[in-house]
């Protein structure tokens, strides 16, 4: 076996981090979790008198890559892309991948026009809006149970 030295100056933060995730691995799973969440894309939601607006923060995509769906109350955005490029010259062949993906869930409330959704993607910022049921139509929702 042969010892190597190691050529990284010493930080603090690198060798404590090493350090205290070798007694607890709860703490490694805690940054894996914060590795996920930097390629989710940041999300505003905004409440206003007559709608709920939700923008996502995904500059570079393509609109066609955006998915959005909702099923029992959930909605769930979703993309996907994938792009290769290749570059051959004469003395060299340069290949590169890039895949990005992410999927957002959201519980709806139960106050929303689900068929007057609308969803945009301009400038790298994917918009949605939600509009509320009128309050007319949010009474009618109310049903009566008589007990037998």
């Amino acid at each position: 076996m042969t010892l190597r030295k190691l050529n990284r100056p010493f930080t603090f933060n690198n060798d404590f981090d090493g350090f205290f995730n070798d007694f607890f691995p709860a703490s490694k799973m805690l940054e894996d979790r914060r590795k996920v969440q930097l390629n989710m894309p940041a999300v505003n939601i905004k409440e206003n008198e007559n709608s709920y607006d939700i923008s996502l923060a995904v500059p570079g995509m393509k609109k066609e890559a955006f998915n959005i769906e909702i099923d029992e109350g959930i909605m769930t955005i979703s993309a996907s892309e994938k792009s290769e490029t290749e570059d051959k010259s004469k003395d060299y062949t340069r290949r590169e991948f890039n895949y990005s993906s992410f999927e957002r869930r959201f519980t709806l409330p139960e106050n929303l026009a689900e068929e007057d959704i609308k969803a945009s993607y301009e400038d790298g910022v994917l918009r949605i809006e939600l509009p509320k049921l009128k309050i007319e139509e949010q009474k009618e929702k109310k049903k009566q149970i008589s007990i037998s």
